[in-house]
């Protein structure tokens, strides 16, 4: 019975010591008290995604760009097959290289009927003229002006065909560059400098108008979503500054600014009549990261990474001492915002 009792004491005491450490080690860990004139909340990193797709339905012969690429703005990512395009801008030409021929045809046309109508016209002059001294028929003179009328008509007629003729050229000249345009949209540009996310489809695959290749991340705009409950987001201010700490790296943050605050709650409870439950609405504020240090570090960044961002609310607060110390141009040369 006393070796029990012994035991007992010994597990008891074994299991206060570690609910004492329990506790001594979580206030070790949890951060200090945030002091009035600041808020924080939990995310993770964020950047504005841009999906490359295809203009025009096509079968892809290649994709140069993979996963985790840093791509410049312009770089071809990938390319289409472009031999029916080829075939039919060669048809276009042939149609436009026709019409020129046609048009070039009823000049030759007009400048002929034009010298017909001139050699009616005088006809008709001097038949009236002999027949008003009455030296020929009536019946002649409007032989000669029904000549010259059909020549009127059928120099109307070339006239209007060189305007066809004009207006075929135009259609053939626009067919031409409507498919060139096609063969260059064939080849797809990163829009952006950006960073390779996911490559959604491989060369081989017939992809419709609109089919998603690439998705690509802008790194010069990269943010961390946080929520806040109502009486802090009421009071932030767009502009305002914020530092982020990621977990990865805990002992520097890096500088940001508000650039957005929703402006509906994200989590509403069914009734908000009590000032607990109006406590329980929260509000998305987005926390952008200064662009000249993204640039800076571009390729150092990653996205999806948690951490806490630290947003001041009141301007004339001062910033904790606790709080790591911000990242500055070229500082960290081994630095890796959100690496992991």
């Amino acid at each position: 019975m006393a070796l029990f009792n012994r035991r007992t004491g010994i597990a008891f005491a074994i299991v206060a010591l570690a609910a004492v450490g329990g506790i001594a080690l979580r206030h070790l860990l949890q951060p200090p008290q945030l002091p009035a004139g600041f808020a924080a909340g939990n995310g993770r990193l964020e950047a504005t995604e841009f999906d490359i797709a295809t203009k025009i339905a096509g079968r892809l012969i290649a994709v140069v760009a993979h996963e985790g690429d840093d791509v410049r703005a312009g770089q071809a990512l990938a390319r289409l097959d472009t031999g029916d395009l080829d075939a039919a801008l060669r048809e276009a030409q042939a149609q436009l290289q026709r019409a020129v021929e046609t048009e070039q045809q009823s000049h030759a046309q007009v400048r002929q009927l034009e010298s017909q109508y001139g050699l009616a016209r005088k006809t008709l002059e001097r038949s009236r003229a002999v027949a008003a001294k009455g030296l020929i028929a009536k019946e002649t003179v409007d032989q000669h002006e029904a000549q010259m009328q059909s020549a009127a008509a059928a120099l109307d007629a070339a006239r209007f065909g060189v305007r066809s003729a004009a207006a075929a050229i135009a259609a053939a000249q626009a067919t031409a560059e409507r498919v060139q345009v096609n063969i260059v949209d064939s080849t797809l540009l990163a829009p952006i400098n950006g960073r390779v996310l996911y490559r959604l489809v491989e060369p081989g695959e017939v992809l419709p108008a609109g089919g998603k290749v690439l998705t690509l991340l802008d790194l010069s705009d990269a943010y961390m979503p946080i929520f806040l409950p109502a009486e802090q987001a009421g009071r932030v201010r767009m502009g305002a500054d914020a530092r982020i700490v990621f977990d990865a790296l805990p002992k520097v943050s890096v500088p940001a600014k508000v650039s957005f605050v929703a402006a509906r709650a994200q989590f509403t409870p069914k009734e908000v009549e009590t000032r607990s439950e109006r406590e329980k609405l929260m509000f998305r504020v987005k926390v952008q990261i200064n662009p000249a240090l993204l640039q800076e570090y571009a390729e150092l960044v990653k996205t999806g990474v948690p951490g806490v961002a630290y947003v001041r609310l009141e301007p004339e607060a001062v910033w904790p001492a606790w709080l790591p110390p911000p990242v500055t141009h070229k500082t960290h040369s081994t630095l890796e915002l959100g690496a992991h």
